[in-house]
């Protein structure tokens, strides 16, 4: 699940801004459905009947610069899974298979536990009480996303998941990290702990 919430600015929408909250990721059975990716925390409030989403899809999709307005959300085998008005068989599901749902947000409305990217980034990166970096950005991908760290002269890939990125401080200005050995510095090559294993057995020989 994302832990960013993505803003667009929008002229249609009398200046508010939209949230991404969702992917559609395959057709499911026969009267429509399909299966959701979630980026909410709140799916339930969020897929409503008659909440209407905007579609971020190809130009050349039939479905460009349209909305589709939920009929159904249900879980179904621990999948969570929408249904959408006049979307009423399976090859009509088929044309909407990888769009992108945005919902319009109000100013002062913000998810658990998400953060717009403008607020992570310039934010310190903490690794066991030592700052390692600067988020330079955000990058969004359909299963997770990720901040990119300006580390020196290099750029790290983070995978923004609460095992690797457990606490978000705004007011401190910093994200703590606990990322897996080799992340944020080289690792020894195979030559290089060739000789410290026999340098150490030599020591022990002697």
């Amino acid at each position: 699940m994302s832990r960013t919430t993505d803003v667009v600015s929008t002229d249609r929408n009398q200046g508010k801004n939209q949230l991404r909250v969702g992917r559609l990721v395959k057709a499911h059975g026969l009267k429509g459905a399909l299966k959701l990716e979630l980026y909410t925390d709140n799916p339930e409030r969020r897929f409503t009947p008659g909440a209407e989403f905007t579609l971020q899809v190809p130009e050349a999709s039939p479905w460009h610069g349209k909305t589709v307005v939920v009929r159904e959300y249900r879980v179904m085998n621990g999948n969570p899974v929408v249904f959408f008005k006049d979307v009423d068989d399976r090859e009509g599901a088929e044309t909407l298979v990888r769009a992108i749902l945005w919902i319009d947000q109000d100013n002062d409305e913000v998810e658990d536990n998400a953060w717009f990217d403008h607020q992570l980034v310039g934010l310190d990166v903490v690794r066991d009480g030592v700052v390692v970096g600067k988020v330079a950005r955000v990058e969004h991908f359909p299963a997770q996303d990720l901040l990119i760290v300006r580390s020196g002269e290099q750029d790290i890939m983070v995978p923004f998941v609460e095992a690797i990125v457990p606490t978000v401080d705004l007011s401190a200005g910093r994200v703590i990290v606990t990322p897996p050995t080799g992340l944020f510095e080289e690792l020894p090559d195979a030559s290089e702990a060739t000789e410290a294993g026999e340098s150490s057995d030599s020591d022990a020989t002697s």
